[in-house]
């Protein structure tokens, strides 16, 4: 098996690559280029995901990261150990790891290891994700995002967006009557008064309903005046959707409102043969591992509650960084999670069906 590309510099050329959502093609085919190098069988399948296969049979481990960074540009640099740049923490660290990690790991007769590069992670579409549902469930998952090289993520938070619009004819400032502006805080006072009204009592932050108000515009061309608002809303298992959308819609009056994006909590189980081997593979490198739940919403919401096979999120990075100014990644951190996860991919392996 051919080893002789550096980890440090392929990770660092996949940061320079910009791949946003839905602009992933080039940097797919420069992914699966690196696969091809390192032996792996590796082709874009129809939606644009890059998939490298290892090994054949009916036992499957599949890592599942994400080509798509978030918007904006960071310069690529090295400011010591840190590798600053879009896509450094979320998520090309984790794909490039899995990359290398899947080339290192003896895979066993009777075994196939899948990687994956989803796209659109970071577009509320999983369209890459969503593609794979097509596909029989693997024996078991691991989601390429940030968790620390010691840590193990094993649940996400639901997602819903809301989308407010209001139009209607022009009145006088002095008439007295509320402005489209006003009318929309009203409607996002409402959304506040929910969330407290459900957070009551309710102390562990997994299971709080989280909101923000991400954006609010608008606008008048002299004969009507319109307002469009973007609430975002983070949900706990067990979430009533419905509800809420019919609640938010007498609520809402005479605006229109628009929800999509859903999706729903999801957590997995620690005892699994999966986690074990992550476990046993942390140790071994001289961690003490931990295990984090997150507040926002991964491709683990999409194929977990579909394919209910074993499942983790785990990569190298500060997840606090996702989406910042400041996103960066340390190349200690970088280069231990390989080892960890060639270790775990091995371990896996070894253990029972």
């Amino acid at each position: 098996m051919p080893h002789s590309l550096d980890p440090a510099t392929v990770l660092e050329q996949m940061v320079r690559f910009p791949s946003p959502s839905r602009r992933e093609r080039g940097f797919a085919v420069h992914v699966q280029e690196v696969m091809s190098s390192l032996g792996y069988h590796a082709f874009v399948d129809e939606v644009g995901n890059v998939v490298g296969v290892r090994g054949e049979g009916p036992r499957e481990l599949m890592l599942l990261g994400h080509m798509d960074t978030a918007p904006g540009q960071i310069p690529v640099r090295w400011e010591g150990s840190r590798l600053y740049g879009r896509g450094a923490v979320d998520a090309k660290g984790s794909l490039a790891a899995f990359v290398f990690a899947g080339s290192r790991a003896v895979i066993p007769d009777g075994a196939r290891l899948v990687i994956v590069g989803a796209v659109e992670e970071e577009a509320a579409t999983s369209k890459g994700a969503r593609h794979l549902l097509r596909r029989p469930a693997p024996s078991a998952v691991v989601v390429g995002e940030p968790s620390g090289w010691d840590c193990l993520t094993i649940g996400y938070k639901g997602r819903l967006l809301v989308r407010y619009s209001l139009r209607r004819p022009c009145a006088h400032s002095a008439s007295g009557e509320p402005t489209v502006a006003e009318e929309a805080l009203g409607f996002w006072g409402w959304v506040k008064g929910f969330a407290e009204a459900y957070n009551g009592g309710i102390e562990r932050q997994f299971d709080r309903l989280d909101i923000s108000l991400r954006a609010i515009n608008t606008r008048s061309d002299g004969l009507w005046d319109s307002v469009s608002m973007e609430v975002a809303l983070r949900l706990p298992a067990g979430f009533e959707v419905a509800s809420f959308r019919q609640a938010a819609r007498a609520a809402a009056g005479s605006a229109s409102l628009r929800f999509s994006a859903e999706e729903q909590a999801f957590r997995a189980p620690k005892n699994t043969p999966l986690v074990r081997a992550f476990l046993r593979a942390i140790r071994e490198q001289g961690g003490e591992p931990r295990f984090s739940v997150k507040s926002g919403t991964s491709d683990m919401n999409v194929v977990g509650p579909a394919w209910r096979c074993p499942i983790l999120a785990y990569g190298p990075g500060d997840s606090r960084l996702d989406h910042t100014p400041e996103e960066h990644i340390e190349l200690e951190e970088y280069l231990r999670s390989i080892e960890v996860l060639t270790r775990a991919i091995e371990l896996y392996f070894a253990g029972p069906s």
